[in-house]
Protein backbone atom coordinates (compact mmCIF):
# COMPACT_ATOMS: atom_id res chain seq x y z
CA UNK A 1 0.00 0.00 0.00
CA UNK A 2 1.06 3.69 -0.91
CA UNK A 3 0.29 6.82 0.10
CA UNK A 4 -0.51 9.54 -2.44
CA UNK A 5 -1.68 12.99 -2.86
CA UNK A 6 -3.96 13.84 -5.59
CA UNK A 7 -4.72 17.32 -6.08
CA UNK A 8 -8.71 18.64 -7.45
CA UNK A 9 -9.63 15.47 -6.13
CA UNK A 10 -13.02 16.83 -6.06
CA UNK A 11 -13.02 17.02 -9.95
CA UNK A 12 -14.04 14.66 -12.71
CA UNK A 13 -10.93 13.06 -12.97
CA UNK A 14 -9.38 13.67 -9.90
CA UNK A 15 -12.25 11.81 -7.95
CA UNK A 16 -12.20 8.64 -9.97
CA UNK A 17 -8.31 8.12 -9.80
CA UNK A 18 -8.73 8.86 -6.11
CA UNK A 19 -10.94 6.28 -6.28
CA UNK A 20 -9.47 3.38 -8.21
CA UNK A 21 -6.39 4.23 -5.76
CA UNK A 22 -8.45 3.31 -2.88
CA UNK A 23 -10.07 0.36 -4.20
CA UNK A 24 -6.48 -0.71 -4.88
CA UNK A 25 -5.97 -0.59 -1.44
CA UNK A 26 -3.64 2.68 -1.26
CA UNK A 27 -4.32 5.83 0.89
CA UNK A 28 -5.34 9.15 -0.55
CA UNK A 29 -4.86 12.66 0.45
CA UNK A 30 -6.98 14.83 -1.63
CA UNK A 31 -7.14 18.76 -1.73
CA UNK A 32 -9.45 20.65 -3.62
CA UNK A 33 -10.90 24.36 -3.19
CA UNK A 34 -13.95 23.98 -4.41
CA UNK A 35 -14.28 26.08 -7.15
CA UNK A 36 -17.94 27.63 -7.70
CA UNK A 37 -17.32 26.73 -11.73
CA UNK A 38 -20.06 24.37 -11.87
CA UNK A 39 -22.41 23.12 -9.21
CA UNK A 40 -21.05 22.01 -6.26
CA UNK A 41 -23.37 19.12 -5.86
CA UNK A 42 -21.33 17.56 -8.51
CA UNK A 43 -18.26 18.00 -6.44
CA UNK A 44 -20.04 16.50 -2.95
CA UNK A 45 -21.31 13.88 -4.80
CA UNK A 46 -17.95 12.72 -5.43
CA UNK A 47 -16.95 13.31 -2.58
CA UNK A 48 -19.36 11.12 -0.31
CA UNK A 49 -18.36 8.20 -2.98
CA UNK A 50 -14.70 8.92 -1.46
CA UNK A 51 -15.41 9.17 1.69
CA UNK A 52 -16.48 5.85 1.95
CA UNK A 53 -13.61 4.31 1.93
CA UNK A 54 -12.96 5.41 5.47
CA UNK A 55 -9.56 6.28 7.36
CA UNK A 56 -7.80 5.37 3.73
CA UNK A 57 -9.12 9.18 2.39
CA UNK A 58 -8.65 12.40 3.80
CA UNK A 59 -9.90 15.79 2.33
CA UNK A 60 -8.95 18.69 3.03
CA UNK A 61 -10.14 22.07 1.46
CA UNK A 62 -7.19 23.77 0.36
CA UNK A 63 -6.36 25.92 -3.03
CA UNK A 64 -3.29 24.41 -4.59
CA UNK A 65 -2.08 28.08 -4.79
CA UNK A 66 -2.03 27.97 -1.10
CA UNK A 67 -0.40 24.62 -0.66
CA UNK A 68 3.15 26.43 0.22
CA UNK A 69 0.97 26.93 3.47
CA UNK A 70 0.00 23.33 4.19
CA UNK A 71 3.59 21.26 3.28
CA UNK A 72 2.59 18.40 6.29
CA UNK A 73 0.30 17.04 3.39
CA UNK A 74 2.90 15.81 1.69
CA UNK A 75 4.74 14.20 4.46
CA UNK A 76 5.33 10.42 3.99
CA UNK A 77 3.66 10.79 0.59
CA UNK A 78 5.20 8.45 -2.31
CA UNK A 79 4.04 10.81 -5.19
CA UNK A 80 1.66 13.56 -6.11
CA UNK A 81 -1.20 13.59 -9.32
CA UNK A 82 -1.65 17.13 -9.99
CA UNK A 83 -5.49 16.67 -11.34
CA UNK A 84 -6.14 19.83 -9.89
CA UNK A 85 -6.82 23.09 -12.79
CA UNK A 86 -9.24 25.74 -13.72
CA UNK A 87 -10.53 23.60 -16.84
CA UNK A 88 -12.62 25.39 -19.81
CA UNK A 89 -11.60 26.60 -23.10
CA UNK A 90 -14.00 29.42 -23.88
CA UNK A 91 -14.31 30.65 -19.88
CA UNK A 92 -10.39 31.18 -19.85
CA UNK A 93 -10.55 34.21 -22.44
CA UNK A 94 -13.16 35.71 -20.00
CA UNK A 95 -10.62 35.70 -17.01
CA UNK A 96 -7.53 34.47 -18.18
CA UNK A 97 -5.93 35.63 -14.93
CA UNK A 98 -7.21 33.08 -12.65
CA UNK A 99 -6.40 30.11 -14.98
CA UNK A 100 -2.70 31.34 -14.94
CA UNK A 101 -3.34 31.67 -11.54
CA UNK A 102 -4.29 27.57 -10.79
CA UNK A 103 -3.16 26.22 -13.96
CA UNK A 104 0.55 27.74 -14.06
CA UNK A 105 1.73 28.97 -10.56
CA UNK A 106 -0.19 26.99 -8.71
CA UNK A 107 1.54 24.31 -10.65
CA UNK A 108 4.96 26.02 -9.74
CA UNK A 109 4.04 26.26 -5.57
CA UNK A 110 3.14 22.43 -5.91
CA UNK A 111 6.79 21.24 -7.06
CA UNK A 112 8.76 24.03 -5.08
CA UNK A 113 6.33 21.78 -1.76
CA UNK A 114 7.46 18.70 -3.26
CA UNK A 115 11.04 19.42 -3.41
CA UNK A 116 11.12 20.72 0.20
CA UNK A 117 9.28 17.99 1.30
CA UNK A 118 11.80 15.54 -0.78
CA UNK A 119 8.69 14.00 -3.16
CA UNK A 120 10.48 12.88 -6.28
CA UNK A 121 7.10 11.88 -8.67
CA UNK A 122 4.62 13.72 -9.81
CA UNK A 123 2.02 12.50 -12.77
CA UNK A 124 0.64 15.82 -14.00
CA UNK A 125 -2.66 16.14 -16.22
CA UNK A 126 -2.28 18.63 -18.90
CA UNK A 127 -4.45 19.10 -22.35
CA UNK A 128 -4.67 18.19 -25.84
CA UNK A 129 -5.73 21.95 -26.59
CA UNK A 130 -1.88 22.44 -26.76
CA UNK A 131 -2.12 20.99 -29.99
CA UNK A 132 -3.94 23.60 -31.56
CA UNK A 133 -2.51 23.97 -35.36
CA UNK A 134 -1.11 20.52 -35.62
CA UNK A 135 -1.65 18.12 -38.16
CA UNK A 136 -3.45 14.98 -37.10
CA UNK A 137 -3.28 12.71 -35.28
CA UNK A 138 -1.27 14.10 -32.67
CA UNK A 139 1.95 13.40 -31.32
CA UNK A 140 4.17 14.28 -28.71
CA UNK A 141 6.65 15.11 -30.68
CA UNK A 142 4.43 17.18 -32.74
CA UNK A 143 5.42 21.17 -32.45
CA UNK A 144 3.05 23.45 -29.63
CA UNK A 145 4.34 26.58 -30.10
CA UNK A 146 1.32 28.55 -31.05
CA UNK A 147 -1.84 27.97 -28.15
CA UNK A 148 -5.29 29.65 -29.36
CA UNK A 149 -6.50 30.18 -25.60
CA UNK A 150 -5.41 31.28 -22.54
CA UNK A 151 -6.47 27.65 -21.05
CA UNK A 152 -3.91 25.58 -23.25
CA UNK A 153 -1.56 28.41 -23.33
CA UNK A 154 -1.60 28.38 -19.15
CA UNK A 155 -1.18 24.49 -19.00
CA UNK A 156 1.02 24.45 -21.55
CA UNK A 157 3.14 26.46 -19.06
CA UNK A 158 2.97 24.48 -16.42
CA UNK A 159 4.20 21.40 -18.29
CA UNK A 160 7.10 23.55 -19.37
CA UNK A 161 7.99 24.88 -15.40
CA UNK A 162 7.86 20.85 -14.59
CA UNK A 163 10.68 19.78 -17.76
CA UNK A 164 12.79 22.86 -15.63
CA UNK A 165 12.44 21.02 -12.45
CA UNK A 166 13.25 18.03 -13.65
CA UNK A 167 16.27 19.10 -15.62
CA UNK A 168 16.97 21.23 -12.12
CA UNK A 169 16.21 19.21 -9.39
CA UNK A 170 16.05 15.20 -11.17
CA UNK A 171 12.38 15.54 -10.41
CA UNK A 172 10.27 12.67 -11.62
CA UNK A 173 7.38 13.78 -14.40
CA UNK A 174 4.89 12.39 -16.54
CA UNK A 175 2.68 14.53 -18.25
CA UNK A 176 -0.66 13.45 -19.59
CA UNK A 177 -2.43 14.98 -22.47
CA UNK A 178 -6.16 14.08 -21.53
CA UNK A 179 -8.56 14.28 -24.75
CA UNK A 180 -12.38 15.00 -24.31
CA UNK A 181 -12.69 13.29 -21.19
CA UNK A 182 -16.43 12.43 -20.35
CA UNK A 183 -18.89 9.66 -18.56
CA UNK A 184 -20.68 9.62 -15.27
CA UNK A 185 -20.21 12.34 -12.66
CA UNK A 186 -18.21 14.68 -15.68
CA UNK A 187 -18.07 18.23 -15.77
CA UNK A 188 -21.60 20.17 -16.54
CA UNK A 189 -20.16 22.74 -19.10
CA UNK A 190 -18.58 19.31 -21.48
CA UNK A 191 -20.62 18.67 -24.20
CA UNK A 192 -21.64 15.12 -23.82
CA UNK A 193 -22.57 16.04 -20.07
CA UNK A 194 -24.45 18.77 -21.37
CA UNK A 195 -26.46 17.24 -24.01
CA UNK A 196 -27.47 14.01 -21.78
CA UNK A 197 -28.77 16.31 -19.18
CA UNK A 198 -30.64 18.72 -21.83
CA UNK A 199 -31.68 16.43 -23.87
CA UNK A 200 -32.96 13.85 -21.24
CA UNK A 201 -34.92 17.05 -20.21
CA UNK A 202 -36.44 18.14 -23.23
CA UNK A 203 -34.33 21.49 -23.30
CA UNK A 204 -32.75 22.37 -26.27
CA UNK A 205 -28.85 22.30 -26.72
CA UNK A 206 -26.49 24.49 -27.54
CA UNK A 207 -23.98 23.66 -30.38
CA UNK A 208 -20.89 25.66 -31.70
CA UNK A 209 -20.47 25.59 -35.22
CA UNK A 210 -22.27 22.93 -37.85
CA UNK A 211 -21.58 19.56 -35.16
CA UNK A 212 -19.09 18.44 -37.63
CA UNK A 213 -16.14 18.74 -35.39
CA UNK A 214 -14.64 15.83 -34.52
CA UNK A 215 -13.08 14.48 -30.88
CA UNK A 216 -11.55 11.88 -29.76
CA UNK A 217 -13.65 10.86 -26.54
CA UNK A 218 -12.31 8.97 -24.35
CA UNK A 219 -14.27 7.37 -21.27
CA UNK A 220 -13.20 8.77 -17.38
CA UNK A 221 -12.29 4.94 -16.68
CA UNK A 222 -9.67 4.45 -19.56
CA UNK A 223 -8.17 8.02 -18.05
CA UNK A 224 -8.23 6.82 -14.60
CA UNK A 225 -6.98 3.14 -14.92
CA UNK A 226 -3.95 5.51 -17.82
CA UNK A 227 -3.40 8.02 -15.41
CA UNK A 228 -2.34 5.15 -12.14
CA UNK A 229 -0.79 3.38 -14.62
CA UNK A 230 1.79 6.15 -15.67
CA UNK A 231 2.76 6.59 -11.74
CA UNK A 232 3.65 2.94 -11.56
CA UNK A 233 6.12 2.91 -14.23
CA UNK A 234 7.07 6.10 -13.54
CA UNK A 235 8.14 5.01 -9.76
CA UNK A 236 10.05 2.31 -11.97
CA UNK A 237 12.10 3.79 -14.39
CA UNK A 238 11.85 7.61 -13.44
CA UNK A 239 12.57 10.79 -15.79
CA UNK A 240 10.42 12.76 -18.18
CA UNK A 241 7.84 12.04 -20.09
CA UNK A 242 4.77 13.42 -22.20
CA UNK A 243 2.48 10.99 -23.01
CA UNK A 244 -0.83 11.23 -24.73
CA UNK A 245 -4.06 9.63 -23.11
CA UNK A 246 -7.39 9.33 -25.53
CA UNK A 247 -9.18 7.55 -27.95
CA UNK A 248 -7.22 6.59 -30.67
CA UNK A 249 -10.84 7.44 -32.85
CA UNK A 250 -12.69 10.70 -33.80
CA UNK A 251 -16.02 10.67 -34.13
CA UNK A 252 -18.28 13.86 -34.89
CA UNK A 253 -20.52 15.66 -32.35
CA UNK A 254 -22.98 14.79 -34.61
CA UNK A 255 -22.51 11.03 -34.17
CA UNK A 256 -22.39 11.76 -30.11
CA UNK A 257 -25.33 13.16 -30.18
CA UNK A 258 -27.32 10.50 -31.93
CA UNK A 259 -26.28 7.91 -29.76
CA UNK A 260 -27.38 9.56 -26.90
CA UNK A 261 -30.88 10.29 -28.20
CA UNK A 262 -30.95 6.36 -29.69
CA UNK A 263 -29.93 5.85 -25.55
CA UNK A 264 -32.50 8.24 -24.24
CA UNK A 265 -34.92 7.21 -26.75
CA UNK A 266 -35.78 11.26 -26.96
CA UNK A 267 -34.47 14.04 -30.06
CA UNK A 268 -32.79 16.74 -29.56
CA UNK A 269 -33.72 20.26 -29.79
CA UNK A 270 -31.09 21.88 -31.85
CA UNK A 271 -29.44 25.33 -31.34
CA UNK A 272 -26.44 26.58 -33.30
CA UNK A 273 -23.90 29.35 -32.74
CA UNK A 274 -21.18 30.17 -34.19
CA UNK A 275 -17.80 27.93 -33.91
CA UNK A 276 -15.63 29.52 -31.24
CA UNK A 277 -12.41 30.61 -32.58
CA UNK A 278 -10.38 29.58 -29.09
CA UNK A 279 -12.22 25.53 -29.92
CA UNK A 280 -10.36 23.33 -32.27
CA UNK A 281 -11.75 21.57 -35.73
CA UNK A 282 -10.52 18.25 -34.92
CA UNK A 283 -8.55 15.80 -32.41
CA UNK A 284 -7.18 12.45 -32.50
CA UNK A 285 -4.91 10.95 -30.45
CA UNK A 286 -1.32 9.25 -31.27
CA UNK A 287 -1.54 6.41 -28.71
CA UNK A 288 1.65 4.74 -29.90
CA UNK A 289 3.97 5.86 -26.89
CA UNK A 290 1.00 5.15 -24.22
CA UNK A 291 1.08 1.52 -25.33
CA UNK A 292 4.88 1.50 -26.06
CA UNK A 293 5.88 3.17 -22.32
CA UNK A 294 2.61 2.36 -20.24
CA UNK A 295 0.87 -0.28 -21.95
CA UNK A 296 -2.44 1.08 -21.92
CA UNK A 297 -4.77 1.97 -24.37
CA UNK A 298 -8.87 2.51 -24.52
CA UNK A 299 -11.10 -0.02 -23.48
CA UNK A 300 -14.77 1.25 -24.10
CA UNK A 301 -16.28 2.74 -26.81
CA UNK A 302 -17.95 5.83 -27.60
CA UNK A 303 -21.26 3.61 -27.49
CA UNK A 304 -20.55 2.14 -24.61
CA UNK A 305 -19.45 4.88 -22.89
CA UNK A 306 -22.62 6.94 -23.93
CA UNK A 307 -24.84 4.14 -22.57
CA UNK A 308 -22.90 4.34 -18.90
CA UNK A 309 -23.48 8.38 -18.98
CA UNK A 310 -27.17 7.82 -19.44
CA UNK A 311 -27.87 5.16 -17.32
CA UNK A 312 -26.24 7.20 -14.49
CA UNK A 313 -28.19 10.17 -14.89
CA UNK A 314 -31.11 7.82 -14.53
CA UNK A 315 -30.19 6.05 -11.84
CA UNK A 316 -27.58 7.98 -9.78
CA UNK A 317 -27.60 11.51 -10.61
CA UNK A 318 -31.54 12.35 -10.92
CA UNK A 319 -32.51 10.55 -7.75
CA UNK A 320 -29.54 12.62 -5.77
CA UNK A 321 -30.96 15.69 -6.85
CA UNK A 322 -34.40 14.94 -5.63
CA UNK A 323 -32.74 13.87 -1.89
CA UNK A 324 -30.96 16.82 -2.14
CA UNK A 325 -33.93 19.10 -2.86
CA UNK A 326 -32.72 21.38 -5.96
CA UNK A 327 -33.53 21.08 -9.23
CA UNK A 328 -31.27 20.39 -12.18
CA UNK A 329 -28.44 21.53 -12.88
CA UNK A 330 -29.09 21.76 -16.88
Amino acid sequence: MSKYLVTGVAGFIGSKVAEMLLENGDEVIGIDNLDPFYDLRLKHYRLNKLKRYGNDFTFKNVDLYEIDKHIDFLNNIKGVFNLAAKAGVRYSIEDPESYYKTNTLGTLKLIKAMLKSKVKFIVHASTSSIYANSSLPFKEENRVDFMISPYAASKKAAEELLYVYHHLESLNVFVLRYFTVYGPAGRPDMSLFKFTDRILQGKPIPIYGDGTQERSFTYIDDVARGTIKAMEVLERKGGYEIINIGSDKKHPLNYAIELIEYYTGKKAKKEFYEFNKADISATLADITKAKRILGWEPKISLEEGIERLVKWFKEEWYPFLKEEGGGTNG
